[in-house]
């Protein structure tokens, strides 16, 4: 037979032990560029820069008629 609990976790004991899985809000930085907020260690979406080096390249937008 597989071991069963013997008394039923709590609502409190089992809230206790699954706060650790909670979500957390990103960690955002100022962008030195464009002074935007973004995740650290990836290229800015506002203005496509990573340390000092584009790489996005600027969409162009569409003209309208």
């Amino acid at each position: 037979m597989p071991p069963v609990p013997k008394h039923r976790t709590s609502h409190g004991r089992h809230r206790r032990r699954a706060s650790h899985n909670a979500l957390h809000l990103p960690h955002l930085v100022l962008c030195p560029r464009c002074h935007k907020p973004t995740l650290p260690h990836r290229a800015c979406p506002e203005c496509g820069y990573y340390r000092d080096m584009l790489v996005v390249p600027e969409k162009k937008e569409a003209k309208k008629k």
